[in-house]
């Protein structure tokens, strides 16, 4: 049996549908999927098993001009992601087409290392007619030598099928590189803090949601099978800490309570979750915060 297996990079702007994607492709939920912008920070990578190819998606932060730190810190590692990636998907939303982030994205392709294959994939069909989605296709494909085109939709799944079971025939040869049961490379700990701050960002519509960020401090596994996970969110302002636990703490807990039950969906079995919140004014200037997501703080620079 010939195995194949690689790194798939998908790319876009932020919103364009990169983590819906990624769980379609997975059958899981692992990348965190909200509707705020800016919401993936880490490279996570799903894995998913076509025949006998395994893809392994790496879920590149969004595409954008960055101004602060933490944005050069996310545009890198996107960037870092498409570089060291088998295969790059640059993800599209049909009913925004070519606006000048993407124009910006494509400029950056170009200066990739020659011989990249870069797939197009123009996402959200459902939301414009079918002359509009040829006529964007047409544009892109004339601004760019993409190695081939799908039309899909990642939240209904269209066309996904069709996506994967290319991206299985182009991955190199290669023996499988995780057991076959695995489905995130993501230390657990991140992921836990991931769909806590998925929670923080639902619940709270204002600008906090950039201004905090969750760890897990301690994970301790208990002999009934169960285990305790203690989480901080940390926020860089005192003011911040009163709009996160909400009155009489009922916001905090109502959090703690839907980010409980999504690890314990994740990993099939009880969990203890305690939650704080401490202010740490400057956490987007710390390194330690930073590798804590998966970036690198000097790319910050």
């Amino acid at each position: 049996m010939t195995t194949r297996a690689g790194f798939i990079a998908l790319i876009g702007e932020p919103n364009a549908g990169k983590s819906t994607l990624t769980n379609r492709m997975v059958g899981a939920k692992v990348s965190i999927v909200t509707h705020k912008v800016q919401t993936t920070r880490a490279r996570i990578r799903g894995v998913a098993m076509e025949g006998d190819s395994q893809l392994i998606f790496v879920d590149t932060p969004g595409l954008f001009k960055p101004r602060r730190r933490l944005d050069r810190a996310m545009v890198a590692a996107a960037w870092g992601g498409a570089a060291d990636a088998d295969i790059i998907v640059l993800l599209i939303e049909a009913h925004r087409g070519v606006t000048e982030g993407v124009e910006r994205i494509i400029e950056g392709l170009a200066e990739l290392p020659r011989g990249r294959k870069v797939a197009l994939a123009i996402n959200k069909i459902d939301r414009v007619e079918a002359p509009v989605l040829l006529a964007l296709s047409k544009d892109l494909n004339d601004r760019y030598a993409f190695a081939n085109t799908f039309m899909i939709s990642a939240e209904r799944g269209y066309g996904v099928a069709d996506l994967r079971k290319w991206l299985a025939e182009e991955v190199p040869e290669s023996p499988w590189l995780y057991p076959e049961d695995q489905i995130a490379d993501l230390p657990m700990r991140m992921i836990a803090a991931e769909m806590t701050r998925e929670k923080l960002t639902l619940r709270l519509h204002q600008e906090l949601p950039y201004q905090l960020t969750v760890e897990t401090e301690h994970w301790q596994e208990r002999e009934d099978g169960s285990a305790r996970i203690d989480q901080i969110i940390y926020v860089s302002r005192d003011g911040h800490k009163g709009i996160v636990l909400g009155h009489k703490g009922e916001t905090i807990k109502a959090i703690g309570q839907a980010a409980r039950a999504e690890i314990e969906e994740f990993l099939g079995r009880k969990i203890h979750l305690f939650l704080q919140v401490k202010v740490r004014e400057n956490w987007q200037d710390e390194a330690e915060r930073y590798s804590e997501m998966g970036l690198d703080f000097k790319d910050g620079n």
